[in-house]
C-alpha cells in the first residue's frame, strides 16, 4: 500500500480528497492536514509515499512545502489555478489536478503515483558487503562506497535513508526500507532506537534521559518500542555502584 497524506486548507475540498484516497485500492490514507506545517509533523514522526497536496495555501503554499522537503515523497499537486502547472513539474511533480476534478482524473493521477512507486521500489539498492566490511549503494545514478565502520547514524525519510557517515559533511542518501538496511548491517554494532533511526553503538556520546547524543548538534530519540533493547545494552556497558 501506497501511504498517502491529504493537504487542502479547505474543508470540503480536503473530504472528497481523503474520499477519492479511500476508493483507490493501492493506496492508503495516511492523514489529512490543513496546513503545511501539520503535514510536516506527521511526516517527521511516521513514513509518507506520496502528497496530494493544495498549492494556494494560508502561511506557506505547497509549492513551497515541497521545495522546503529535503527528500520530497511523491507529489501530485491540487489547485483552482491552471498557471501553476509548469511550475509544479519544475518540483518534479508526478502530476498537476486542476479543481474541480472527477473521480476518473484522480485515478489517472493515483495511477501515475503507483507507477513511479514500483519503479522506485523495485530498483536494486545494496549491492554485496566486501571483504573489508563495506558497503556499496547506489545513490543518484552513482555507486557510493561507504565503510560499515565510519556510519554514524542512519535516518529514515519516507522510502528514503540518509545515511550520516565521518568524513562526509551531507549524508549519502539512498531509496532503501530501514528494515533492509537494518538487516545488512552487524548486530553487535549498531542498533534501532526508533522507527526512524538506527544508530552506530561505538558513537554514542552521551545518553540523557530517552535521547542519545551523538554529538553536539545531533541527539536522538529513543523510541518507545526499542526503549527494552538499547537500555539493557547500556547496562551491560556500565559501570558504577
Amino acid at each position: 500500500m501506497i501511504r498517502v497524506l491529504a493537504i487542502d486548507d479547505e474543508p470540503l475540498a480536503l473530504r472528497q480528497l481523503a474520499t477519492y484516497i479511500k476508493k483507490v485500492e493501492f493506496l492508503e490514507l495516511a492523514g489529512e492536514c490543513q496546513s503545511a506545517p501539520e503535514a510536516k509533523e506527521i511526516m517527521d514522526r511516521e513514513p509518507i509515499d506520496a502528497l496530494f497536496i493544495d498549492i494556494n495555501m494560508p502561511d506557506v503554499n505547497g509549492m513551497d512545502f515541497v521545495k522546503s522537503l529535503d527528500v520530497p515523497p511523491l507529489v501530485v499537486f491540487t489547485t483552482a489555478y491552471s498557471d501553476y502547472a509548469v511550475d509544479g513539474y519544475k518540483v518534479n511533480a508526478v502530476d498537476y489536478l486542476l479543481k474541480p476534478f472527477s473521480m476518473a482524473d484522480f485515478r489517472r493521477a493515483a495511477a501515475k503515483v503507483k507507477e513511479q512507486y514500483d519503479l522506485r521500489h523495485n530498483e536494486p539498492i545494496v549491492l554485496q558487503v566486501d571483504s573489508d566490511d563495506s558497503i556499496f549503494f547506489k545513490t543518484e545514478h552513482r555507486i557510493v562506497r561507504i565503510k560499515i565502520d565510519d556510519i554514524r547514524f542512519i535516518e529514515g525519510m519516507s522510502e528514503y535513508l540518509k545515511i550520516h557517515t565521518d568524513g562526509r559533511q551531507k549524508p549519502v542518501i539512498v531509496l532503501l526500507s530501514m528494515k533492509k538496511l537494518e538487516d545488512r548491517l552487524p548486530k553487535s554494532k549498531f542498533m534501532r532506537v526508533h522507527r526512524s533511526f538506527i544508530i552506530n553503538l561505538s558513537k554514542i556520546q552521551e545518553v540523557i534521559k530517552n535521547r542519545v547524543i551523538m554529538d553536539e548538534d545531533t541527539n536522538i530519540p529513543v523510541g518507545d518500542l526499542y526503549k527494552d533493547a538499547f537500555n539493557s545494552y547500556i547496562d551491560s556497558k556500565f559501570m558504577g555502584k
